[in-house]
């Protein structure tokens, strides 16, 4: 069996094959869902020299485009990456399936009883760039909350997603499941987005993984619900207060540990209080890294480094640094870059992150609970932390297993979207011969 895909059928086939098999998916046991991941987990490994094969034509094809660095590292597949998918899907067969979950019950004066339970949204569409382990993270989700899902990548990957998701497919109806549960949308562009997009009568919901553009063209177009997983221009706050050395720590760890994904950090603010302590040796470990700072004025004073205009002789405290500009606060780098500004206040943080923020992930290195709790209220975002790193934001760091995206939206799902955001609920009601007067 091969995986549906636009190469022989078209979109709406796909998407109705699909809506198909969502209808039978929603009904089946939990049991039989787990034993299909555990079958998908396997194959991955017995055929990694298969996906590796695979993904050496979109590196060798990615490199020919000139992609960069960032882009090339999310497209990048390994042995090791290959089996950390694959014990992604083995965390998810290890979480309680949200189908049939009652979430509340009562019952009424006149003796109805109502329950709330989750249930499946039906067909999802899982709309993509670069990275091939969407392919993986987003169908086991999918199946285990009992959806279908419709895949479509990005040119980029091609042949890692075909492989991915062909071997995903086949492992899921080996164990029982749907034929069409798993569909891939492949080939075509911006016309295939746009067929995707309009399929109100087969697909419940859309969510795209991707920048700015990929959001943009499904503004244009779309009919179905979108939850767009947004962009990361997170923020790491180092309060008067901080503890200097976790500080130091939090942001290394922030910016560089991935600095290619939604939720590495792209500003440090820091109290006027204490720049002089901590930024001397918190830049000379960041250019240790690679990064290249873009620092505001105060920063470039209160840090005791060369000046702008002697920049050009010489890279201060072993960094490179920038002078920063208005552009700097908006931008989501997902590079080695940082952009640093001093401000007054837990206030004065907070203002600046309202801003330019983009509602994601949200940093405060404080030792005072007045502090933390004004940044707790005051900052609106999907995930805000006190004392950590912003790259916990992410589904299985957060115990919900793989995600398929970061919501900042607040309807339905805020934050990692997991197997409780692939939900809707209804109301089952029982009565005895009820009728209304």
């Amino acid at each position: 069996m091969a995986v549906t895909s636009t190469t022989a059928t078209s979109v709406a086939d796909i998407c109705r094959s699909a809506r198909r098999a969502a209808r039978e998916l929603a009904q089946i046991d939990t049991a039989r869902k787990d034993a299909a991941l555990a079958g998908i987990a396997r194959a991955l490994i017995e055929r990694t020299e298969e996906i590796l094969a695979a993904n050496a034509l979109d590196m060798e094809a990615g490199r020919e485009a000139g992609l960069g660095d960032a882009l090339l590292d999310r497209l990048a597949l390994d042995a090791v990456r290959i089996a950390q998918i694959a014990g992604a899907v083995q965390d998810i067969v290890a979480l309680p399936d949200p189908v049939g979950e009652t979430i509340e019950g009562r019952r009424l004066p006149n003796g109805l009883d109502i329950r709330r339970v989750r249930v499946p949204l039906g067909v999802v569409a899982v709309v993509y760039e670069a990275r091939p382990n969407v392919t993986i993270d987003a169908t086991a989700l999918c199946v285990k909350s009992g959806n279908a899902i419709v895949l479509r990548g990005s040119s980029t990957a091609a042949h890692s997603n075909a492989a991915l998701a062909q071997i995903a497919a086949r492992a899921a109806v080996a164990a029982g499941l749907p034929e069409g549960c798993i569909g891939l949308v492949a080939g075509g562009g911006h016309e295939e987005l746009a067929q995707l997009a309009r399929q109100n009568d087969t697909v419940d919901l859309i969510i795209p993984r991707g920048g700015e553009g990929l959001k943009a063209a499904l503004r244009e177009v779309a009919t179905v619900p979108v939850i767009y997983a947004a962009s990361g221009n997170c923020h790491v706050y180092v309060d008067a207060s901080a503890d200097l050395d976790r500080a130091q720590a939090i942001v290394l760890n922030a910016k560089t540990q991935r600095p290619g994904v939604c939720n590495a950090a792209e500003t440090l603010l820091v109290h006027d209080d204490i720049v002089p302590d901590l930024l001397p040796d918190l830049l000379r470990a960041l250019g240790e890294q690679g990064v290249l700072v873009r620092a505001d004025k105060r920063a470039w004073k209160l840090a005791e480094v060369m000046t702008p205009e002697e920049l050009a002789v010489g890279e201060p405290l072993g960094v490179v640094m920038e002078l920063a500009t208005e552009e700097d606060w908006a931008t989501e780098y997902l590079a080695p870059t940082l952009a640093i500004g001093v401000v007054d206040s837990v206030e004065d943080a907070i203002e600046h992150i309202s801003r330019y923020g983009s509602g994601h992930s949200e940093a405060i290195l404080t030792c005072d609970t007045d502090a933390a709790r004004a940044f707790q209220l005051g900052v609106d975002a999907a995930c805000v932390y006190v004392n950590a790193s912003t790259r916990f934001t992410d589904g299985g760091e957060l115990g919900m297993g793989a995600e398929i995206g970061n919501s900042t939206q607040k309807l339905h799902a805020r934050g990692p979207i997991g197997l409780r955001e692939l939900c809707t609920y209804k109301y089952l009601v029982t009565g005895d011969g009820h009728v209304r007067d």
